[in-house]
C-alpha cells in the first residue's frame, strides 16, 4: 500500500491569476457595486444553464427568498422542503415568513421522495423546494406533475448543481425558478453570491426589485421611484469579476468532478461497507462532491483523517435542528442515513493517485474491521 505524502482536501477554493485581473480592472473603473460586470455575469452565466434570464444576488439562501416572494409565497403560505438540505434551504422559507413543511427523503438519492410530497400538501402550499443534493437530480420531472395541476410552484435548489444536466437540461431551469450558490466550496465561487435563473420575465422584474430597495432597473441612489418594496441583496462588479474568470475555466472543472466520480466508482468497487450514491454521468450529471453511505462513517472519518484525508459528514436532518424540531418517527428515510452519509475528498486539485490513496485507506479501514 503507498503512503499518503500530502494533505488530500475534502474541498479547496481555486482562484488565480485570472481573477486578480479581472478584479484590478473593476479597481481600475472605480465603480465597485453591483453594475456592468455583474450584467455580464448574469447575462453569461443564464445562457451557459439554458435560461432566457439571471439575476445575481448576494447569496444561494437569498437567491431561494428571492424567488419566493417573487412568486407572492409569504404568512400563511406553507412551502415544502426535504429534510436533507443545508439549513440554508428552509431559512430562506422562513424569511419569506411562510412555514417550511419538511417531508421524508428516497433513499437511494437523497433527495426528495415525490409521494411524500404529494401526502403534505395541503390548501395552504404555495411551492415546493427539490434539492439537487450534490449535484444529483431530484425525481424533477415526477415533482412537476404534482405540482402543476395544483398551482405549486416549483423553485428548485441547485446550489450544488452548476452545470449539471438531467435528461438533456441543466438542472435549475425545469421549475419557475433555480437558484445557484457561489460560496467556496462550490464549482464556480465568489465568495458569497447566489444566482436565480428563470424564463418568466414577469417574474425578473419582480425579483430585480427584491435586490434593488424596488427598483426594476439600476437606479442613481438619488431622485429614483421605487414602486415596490425590495431590499438590497446586490453582487458587486468586484464579485461577479471572479466569477466570469472561473466561468472561463467551467467546463474544464466540469469535467474533472465527473473523471473524480469515475475513479472513485472503480476505486471503491467491491468493498462491502461502503456505496457510492448514484450519479448519472454519463447522462450529463456533475457531481459538485462525491458522496457515500458508510457503515461505521464517524469512525472510518476519524481513520482516513490520521492520514490527513479530509472528509465531511452530511447536515444533521433539519427535524433534528431546534428551530425546525419534530419527531424522527415521521422521517425514517432521513433518520437511516444522516449517520451513514458522507462527502469524499472531491477538491478540483486532486489526482487519480490522490483518488487511488483514499480508496486503498477506505479498503484498508473495512478489512481490518
Amino acid at each position: 500500500m503507498t503512503t499518503a505524502t500530502k494533505q488530500i482536501p475534502w474541498w479547496r477554493p481555486e482562484t488565480g491569476d485570472e481573477e486578480r485581473e479581472m478584479v484590478l480592472r473593476v479597481l481600475a473603473s472605480n465603480y465597485l457595486n453591483d453594475g456592468d460586470v455583474t450584467t455580464e455575469f448574469e447575462r453569461r452565466m443564464a445562457a451557459v444553464l439554458g435560461a432566457r434570464f439571471g439575476v445575481a444576488v448576494t447569496s444561494g439562501t437569498t437567491a431561494l427568498f428571492v424567488s419566493l416572494a417573487a412568486l407572492g409565497v409569504g404568512r400563511g403560505d406553507e412551502v415544502i422542503v426535504p429534510d436533507v438540505t443545508f439549513i440554508a434551504t428552509v431559512n430562506a422559507v422562513t424569511l419569506a415568513g411562510a412555514t417550511a413543511v419538511l417531508v421524508d427523503i428516497d433513499p437511494a438519492t437523497l433527495t426528495i421522495a415525490p409521494d411524500a410530497f404529494a401526502r403534505a400538501i395541503t390548501a395552504r402550499t404555495r411551492a415546493v423546494i427539490p434539492v439537487h443534493v450534490s449535484g444529483r437530480a431530484a425525481a424533477i420531472e415526477r415533482i412537476l406533475e404534482i405540482a402543476a395541476p395544483r398551482g405549486i410552484a416549483v423553485v428548485e435548489d441547485a446550489a450544488e448543481a452548476l452545470r449539471s444536466r438531467h435528461a438533456g437540461r441543466c438542472l435549475g431551469t425545469f421549475g419557475r425558478a433555480g437558484c445557484f450558490s457561489f460560496s467556496p466550496n462550490k464549482t464556480i465561487t465568489t465568495g458569497q453570491g447566489g444566482l436565480i435563473v428563470t424564463d418568466d420575465e414577469a417574474l425578473v422584474v419582480r425579483m430585480r426589485e427584491l435586490k434593488d430597495q424596488g427598483r426594476p432597473v439600476r437606479g442613481t441612489g438619488g431622485n429614483d421611484i421605487h414602486a415596490s418594496v425590495g431590499f438590497n441583496f446586490k453582487l458587486t462588479n468586484l464579485q461577479s469579476a471572479v466569477g466570469i474568470a472561473q466561468l472561463d475555466r467551467l467546463d474544464g472543472r466540469v469535467e474533472r468532478l465527473a473523471a473524480l466520480c469515475r475513479e472513485y466508482q472503480r476505486g471503491l468497487a467491491g468493498i462491502d461497507g461502503i456505496r457510492l450514491l448514484p450519479f448519472d454521468v454519463d447522462g450529463g450529471e456533475t457531481p459538485q462532491w462525491v458522496d457515500a453511505l458508510a457503515e461505521d462513517r464517524d469512525l472510518l472519518v476519524a481513520a482516513l483523517e490520521r492520514h490527513d484525508i479530509h472528509c465531511r459528514p452530511f447536515w444533521y436532518p433539519i427535524h433534528t435542528q431546534q428551530p425546525y424540531r419534530a419527531p424522527d418517527d415521521r422521517f425514517p428515510h432521513a433518520v437511516q442515513a444522516a449517520s451513514r452519509a458522507v462527502w469524499l475528498p472531491s477538491a478540483l486539485s486532486l489526482t487519480a493517485d490522490d483518488v487511488r490513496m483514499v480508496c486503498e485507506r477506505i479498503r484498508a479501514f473495512y478489512q481490518g474491521r
